[in-house]
């Protein structure tokens, strides 16, 4: 190989790398254009909401959960009440969000050393319009105090299983100047003070079982399973206060009315079902306190509840969950 044709072949290969360098160069500007474009758009009157200085936020959070659930009917002869509840569940968790894309990892001390076995997903999701919380919960931590033909007893850890599911979905009308995720996200600051109607539905659903330690423990228990499901459509308001400097109070109710069920109780294989058409109401609550320190630093708690109260000729069943959070925050 003489010295013109290596020095075309380097020239070649210097041109293609400068190409591909070009390409990759304006493949990136145009996914970050793309995303800087979704993240600073502006559906929103930026009198009443602006989106905060800097595209990264980093967070550290403090959580914890908690479920009551209270049941009551009459079947094979035998009536059943329960009063129970669930261990809470305590996490720390650190979050980053990056032009609203948004990941978190959470630790449980107490699961990680053994002494809590409880399983819980939680899902929430924020933005101008929709907004979502979903849990899922299987716990054997249940206790609490049970009546079986008035004579009183009492639940231990591990002697009934319970899995359910609790969603809440919102639809904000007057997503302008009313924004969630000023306060439950920080991925906008709230300016002025402004409220919303909403629009929503919810869903309670799962089951409840004894387990054969209850049995072993007392033979004159009898095997108990209650199974609860119900769907309600409502409407409710939400209201973002800005008190201050940086502060603001976050608090919206949305009940819904339940229009269709599938509750029943089985008590020694005997089964009796609630009637599929009944009045009875889901009541979804959230309330936040948030304080910008700085245009970098944020801090603040929230808590979301969701509370059924479902009566039946049947079936009475009243379920109580809900989600604390504290967070200190720090925007790059």
């Amino acid at each position: 190989m003489n010295s013109k044709s290596l020095v075309t072949i380097l020239l070649l290969t210097v041109s293609s790398l400068v190409c591909a360098q070009n390409r990759n160069q304006k493949v990136r500007a145009r996914i970050d254009s793309v995303l800087t474009a979704r993240y600073f758009r502006t559906p929103y009157d930026t009198n009443y909401v602006v989106r905060p200085e800097g595209n990264l936020t980093l967070k550290v959070r403090l959580n914890q959960t908690g479920n009551d659930f209270h049941a009551k009917g009459t079947v094979n002869d035998i009536y059943s009440k329960a009063d129970l509840h669930t261990s809470h569940k305590t996490t720390v968790s650190i979050a980053a969000s990056y032009r609203g894309i948004s990941a978190a990892l959470a630790l449980n001390p107490a699961k990680m050393s053994g002494a809590y076995k409880d399983y819980e997903f939680n899902l929430n999701y924020y933005s101008s319009r929709l907004s979502l919380d979903l849990s899922y919960q299987r716990s054997e931590s249940l206790a609490g105090d049970i009546f079986f033909n008035d004579r009183a007893g009492r639940l231990e850890a591990g002697e009934a299983t319970m899995k359910v599911l609790n969603m809440a979905g919102y639809y904000t009308f007057n997503h302008r100047h009313f924004s969630y995720p000023a306060a439950f996200t920080q991925s906008y600051i709230q300016r002025r003070s402004a409220g919303s109607w909403l629009a929503g539905i919810s869903y309670q659903g799962g089951s409840i079982k004894t387990t054969e330690a209850l049995l072993a423990r007392n033979p004159n228990a009898p095997d108990t399973r209650i199974y609860v499901g119900h769907f309600g459509i409502g409407g409710g308001y939400g209201y973002n206060w800005v008190l201050g400097r940086g502060w603001l109070l976050h608090f919206s109710m949305l009940p819904t009315f339940v229009v269709y069920n599938r509750n029943n109780m089985t008590v020694r294989g005997e089964r009796k079902k609630a009637q599929r058409m009944r009045f009875n109401m889901i009541f979804n609550e959230r309330v936040a306190i948030v304080c910008n320190i700085s245009p970098r630093y944020f801090a603040g708690a929230t808590l979301v509840m969701n509370n059924s109260v479902f009566d039946d000729d049947v079936v009475v069943v009243n379920q109580n969950k809900w989600r604390a959070r504290a967070f200190v925050g720090l925007r790059l």
